[in-house]
């Protein structure tokens, strides 16, 4: 098969760019096709080599702003005289005296505290406007709210402040100011397929992983042969998606096979009737960061003192040294856990440190109750840590082994299986293996073979 050939035939078209996207992308990358993504709903902070329908009208940023332009910072925010802002490592405030007058909400990760979006609040304060910042720090889209705090419409600017865009919430009509030429598109249906044929993609076939616009937009287009791909990455639900009947029925215009890219969602369907020979199941290619080297050595994330049988596992695992690393302060209950020999603290953790401890350790704990934070789970699973979790505290299962997933009232067996991983290499080796078998963990082999079979 000729790859280079095929990428000239292929796009990537997503609702969003997240995590699940992310998997997608790079895995096509990394069995060496490095098809164009293209982003509908930009949050202002994709990467480079990632299209934004969008942002395609706007123009380069980067270009206008220079090469040192920066996202916003907390406090760059603009507002008037003698109000004030201030943040914590989750979201930003601001303040006309005692009066709320705004909500700063961060790209991830939150604690650089970067601006992403600007809540505006009236005299009432419900939210009358929202200011929408990119990574270069500029204002590229505001999104206005009716008195009932519904979205009313949302314009879209260029680098030198200019409305481009202006889509219309009410009526669903998308404006769009071309240089001197303005166009009106119904449907956001409409505008992608414009946009298709402004970037010259028109003729390619696209894969996609979303049964609403996305799906759409393949339906919109001309049907020369049934090339499209749905790349279904949702959880296992207890019915099949009508629109997923549709291309089972063979009534989507483009659309004939559907990539399942959970394991429990594939099962579901088949369960549930999906159609064979319609439906395949194939993961991610992961890029992990290193190998697991055996060592006793474990990472716990939190912004929480909460941990879930922390006392009973450091006590019960002498041999094992707990990394516990919190974004923020911590309290005086996790400070005392520094009473215990095989116990390292990092209140306020850096992220050099932080990195370097995804880095040394070989075991994690999602053990913390309350929020995630830096994505610790899939951050461990990259770096080949075996992953442990209660089912009371499991932030993200698609990367924890359903055998790893304990009930906390059950810690005595999580402790038994610790022990053995940390006795025995092989041990290790294969609960390793189980946790990719769970996360789906694909080669660039399969890749080259699934796509071989839907080309042409």
């Amino acid at each position: 098969m000729e790859r280079h050939t095929e990428m000239k035939d292929t796009i990537l078209l997503f609702d969003n760019y997240g995590t699940d996207s992310q998997n997608l992308h790079t895995s096509f990358r990394l069995a060496g096709f490095p098809y164009p993504a293209v982003v509908i709903e930009d949050n202002g902070f994709l990467p480079e080599g990632v299209m934004s329908v969008y942002g395609f009208f706007l123009g380069d940023f980067r270009e206008v702003l220079g090469e040192g332009a920066r996202p916003k910072f907390f406090n760059q925010v603009a507002v008037p005289d003698y109000w004030e802002i201030s943040g914590t490592n989750s979201s930003g405030s601001i303040h006309d005296g005692p009066v709320e007058r705004g909500k700063i909400f961060y790209a991830e990760p939150a604690h650089r505290r970067r601006v992403r979006i600007v809540d505006w609040y009236d005299e009432k304060g419900c939210v009358r406007s929202s200011d929408h910042y990119n990574r270069y720090g500029a204002l590229f889209a505001r999104t206005v709210f009716n008195a009932r705090g519904k979205k009313f419409s949302k314009s879209y600017f260029s680098a030198k402040g200019q409305e481009v865009i202006v889509e219309n919430y009410v009526t669903g009509d998308i404006v769009l100011n071309e240089g001197a030429e303005v166009r009106i598109f119904h449907t956001k249906t409409e505008f992608i397929v414009y946009f298709l044929e402004r970037a010259g993609f028109l003729e390619r076939r696209i894969f996609f992983n979303s049964l609403s616009t996305p799906f759409f937009v393949s339906n919109q287009l001309a049907a020369g042969a049934k090339r499209d791909i749905l790349f279904w990455q949702e959880p296992a639900r207890e019915d099949i998606p009508g629109n997923m009947q549709v291309i089972f029925r063979g009534q989507a215009g483009r659309t004939a096979n559907v990539m399942v890219q959970k394991r429990q969602s594939y099962d579901k369907l088949i369960a549930l009737g999906a159609d064979k020979g319609m439906t395949h199941h194939l993961g991610h290619i992961y890029e992990f960061a290193k190998e697991n080297g055996h060592r006793p050595e474990a990472l716990i994330c939190t912004n929480s003192d909460r941990l879930e049988q922390c006392k009973m596992l450091i006590e019960s695992l002498p041999q094992m040294h707990f990394h516990i690393a919190a974004l923020t302060e911590m309290s005086s209950k996790l400070m005392n856990l520094d009473n215990y020999g095989n116990v390292s603290l990092y209140p306020g953790v850096k992220q050099k440190i932080l990195d370097s401890l995804f880095e040394e350790c070989d075991f994690y704990f999602d053990i913390n109750h309350e929020t995630e934070i830096v994505s610790a789970v899939r951050r461990a699973f990259l770096h080949n840590q075996l992953i442990f979790a209660f089912q009371e505290t499991a932030h993200n299962r698609d990367y924890v082994a359903d055998v790893h997933v304990y009930p906390a009232s059950n810690v005595n067996r999580m402790i038994a299986d610790v022990r053995k991983a940390m006795k025995d290499a092989a041990v290790l080796d294969q609960r390793l293996e189980r946790q990719r078998e769970a996360a789906m963990a694909e080669t660039a082999e399969r890749y080259v073979e699934a796509c071989s079979l839907f080309h042409g």
